[in-house]
């Protein structure tokens, strides 16, 4: 059946049987799905070493594996595998003396995830060192190596982890499956909320030794508005200890029951590993702070500050506290105030002077580096290519995880000094070797409101300057995201390059890595604005390159990029074919089922029912179906919340109602994301199918 399939497939698409003259070939979904998948490394304390998780992915639902590797800094030795088990080892952290490894992980019968440790100086298994009903994640060795700090997820009222386990069997054996609520946000991208919260553990650093909560029957913790910082499955607190060892530093919110109408405002608080009342560091209603991290010598504390205000979008910017041993010394010092960018990561050198920071530029990730009490940011390889992650100090180097549109991610060495990267890694180099994916080009232009754009552009298989191809438009999420110089497990430009297409992505305004007001000028315009920019770069794009059919265009994108094809559908006829997956197609729909909702009121100039707020109607797809005309190919994950599949059952609704042509996909078990592998590899083909159709 696969053969016929594929047969089909190259009639419909004879560009993706070819291949370069070189010997390479069109990139498959199979060489994108099962492409290793690293995390961002941790570096020992020397900066001798360094830990990845390599995640080896499969199309069977029982056959992804993903184990630690140790990487040789110098790079004078191969990569060593650690772990070989079927679960998966997630927040590594190493002992300060660099004899020992604390993660997350299940093995053998445990029912949650727990903390194991595993000795690094000579062959061994790993040894368990919790046991809680409501499991453990994220430990952070102690100063002095003798306690570990640690999360879990427990019952609001259990006083102990006896109390959590009674209460959780009886949750699971209760006959009534209900969800009872009193404030917002009740969703969380794909899972509905429940009323357990995240707590803060220390035990001693040894097997089966008592777990202490540090926040349980505090104040902190008493409100309805208490929480982590949010990740996509849970949030975390972001524990790290202070230089002395007497207590740990948390990032929290007690404000999470104003979501609905208020900015959630995240804050650093001390709490004693032992005895003693928690101490809030940080407290503005003006702006956030959270992710906090020391320098080496104990002077400083830093973290990624964000205000709260009218605007849509603030920069991510490091602050630093000068610490006298026990609290904040001084007021925030905003050390990259004079830098029109948004931090994304953060390390700080050994001797304290200067801290190294990881941001979007101009569709790449770069890293730069500034002096610790602020000054002049200096580029990292200004001239270079790719995205960087996970960058981190490892004695007089850096460390990270890189990637570029040519080069699958590996980990490097990078000269703190020059940016000049090594590659310490080849997980994926053989793979690479094979596929045609060249090195994206890029083109700028101008937009109506005098802003230079950015766009990067993705060529077919065994391109031929001299042939046409049809130009099909990615349009990436966010809005506040960008199209970066790598590929795209999930919305790979090189997968949909395959059919022999010319795939054009252009970071639209809104988009970030272009300054401040770039990303601003998305406020009060939150689809056309985008949406001109689109159809302005195709044009550019024609103009410019003699190798693009100008009569055989489409568009596609997701989430964000789903509602702006929405949009196009609405506003133009540009296009022979849309692809949307996760779109909405009205606004104020969205907003009053969506999982958040404040900062579209702020995006928009305010609440849909202010008749003077016209953004809401002006804007809305829905209030302009009557256009809709070109085919469609509408896709949803049913247990999406942040995009709810209404919005989609919507849009397909107005599609039928003015009978255009279209298809509607809805994968029952998927999110805001597809990411089962035989369910990805289905929408892919289904894409082909419809874009082939009409391209």
């Amino acid at each position: 059946m696969r053969r016929k399939v594929v047969a089909i497939l190259i009639a419909l698409f004879p560009f993706a049987a070819l291949a370069a003259d070189d010997g390479l070939r069109a990139v498959t979904h199979d060489d994108v799905w099962l492409m290793k998948r690293l995390s961002t490394p941790v570096v020992s304390p020397d900066g001798r070493l360094a830990i990845v998780a390599v995640t080896v992915p499969s199309y069977e639902e029982e056959g992804t594996a993903s184990d630690l590797w140790l990487i040789a800094v110098a790079g004078d030795s191969e990569p060593r595998r650690l772990t070989a088990t079927k679960e998966a080892e997630g927040g590594v952290d190493w002992s300060p003396d660099g004899k020992r490894i604390a993660f997350s992980t299940k093995r053998g019968k445990d029912e949650e995830n727990q903390i194991y440790v595993l000795n690094m100086d000579g062959p061994g298994e790993a040894v368990r060192f919790t046991n809680l009903a409501t499991g453990a994640k994220t430990p952070k060795w102690s100063p002095d190596g003798t306690r570990l700090a640690f999360e879990s997820r427990v019952y609001p009222g259990a006083a102990d982890d006896e109390a959590s386990a009674a209460e959780k069997k009886a949750r699971e054996e209760r006959k009534v499956n209900v969800s009872a609520f009193e404030i917002f946000p009740i969703r969380q991208w794909d899972r509905w909320r429940d009323d357990l919260q995240t707590h803060l553990f220390v035990q001693d650093a040894e097997a089966g030794a008592d777990a202490t909560n540090l926040l349980a029957g505090s104040d902190l913790v008493s409100g309805a508005g208490f929480g982590g910082v949010e990740g996509r499955s849970n949030d975390s607190l972001a524990p790290v200890w202070t230089p002395d060892g007497a207590a740990i530093v948390i990032s929290a919110t007690t404000n999470l029951d104003e979501a609905a109408h208020a900015h959630t405002l995240y804050h650093l608080y001390k709490v004693p590993a032992s005895d003693g009342d928690i101490e809030a560091l940080t407290a503005s209603e003006d702006w956030s702070c959270q992710k906090a991290m020391f320098s080496d010598d104990g002077r400083a504390l830093y973290c990624e500050l964000e205000a709260a205000n009218e605007h849509i979008y603030n920069l991510t910017e490091v602050a630093r506290f000068d610490w006298d041993g026990e609290r904040t010394s001084s007021g925030p010092r905003i050390i990259t105030a004079s830098f029109d960018r948004s931090v994304s990561g953060m390390d700080v050198s050994a001797n304290g002077k200067t801290v190294f920071i990881t941001e979007h530029d101009a569709g790449r990730s770069r890293v730069f580096s500034l002096p610790s009490k602020g000054g002049t940011v200096k580029t990292l390889g200004p001239d270079g290519r790719g995205v960087y992650a996970g960058v981190q100090v490892a004695g007089r180097q850096l460390v990270g995880r890189w990637a570029s549109s040519a080069t699958p991610a590996e980990v490097v060495r990078i000269n703190a000094s020059t940016g000049q990267h090594t590659p310490l890694s080849q997980f994926n180099f053989e793979l690479a070797a094979q596929l045609d994916r060249p090195a994206f080009r890029e083109f700028w232009f101008e937009n109506l409101n005098s802003h230079q754009v950015h766009s990067w552009l993705t060529l077919p298989p065994a391109f031929d300057e001299a042939q046409k191809y049809p130009l099909v438009l990615l349009i990436h999420g966010g809005p506040f995201s960008s199209s970066l110089d790598a590929d795209h497990v999930r919305w790979s430009s090189y997968l949909l390059a395959s059919a022999g297409y010319v795939v054009l992505q252009t970071d639209y305004t809104g988009s970030v890595g272009y300054g401040v007001e770039f990303s601003r000028d998305i406020q009060g315009t939150p689809l056309k604005q985008p949406g001109d920019d689109l159809v302005q770069a195709a044009a550019e794009a024609i103009k410019q390159f003699p190798f693009i059919d100008a009569n055989r265009q489409a568009a596609a994108g997701a989430s964000y990029g789903g509602h702006l094809v929405n949009w196009l559908q609405a506003t133009t006829t540009h296009y022979k074919a849309l692809v949307g997956h996760a779109g909405l197609v009205d606004l104020e729909g969205q907003y009053s089922s969506s999982d958040t909702i404040f900062h579209r009121e702020i995006m928009n100039g305010g609440a849909a029912w202010e008749e003077a707020n016209t953004t809401w109607r002006d804007e809305s797809p829905a209030n302009h179906a009557g256009n809709f005309s070109t085919p469609i190919l509408l896709t949803i994950g049913e247990k999406d919340y942040r995009v709810p599949v209404n919005q989609t059952i919507a849009a397909w609704s107005y599609v039928q109602r003015m009978q255009v042509p279209g298809r509607l996909l809805v994968f029952h078990d998927a999110n805001h994301w597809i990411m089962k592998g035989e369910e990805a590899r289905y929408y892919w083909q289904q894409v082909h199918e419809f874009l082939g159709k009409y391209l």
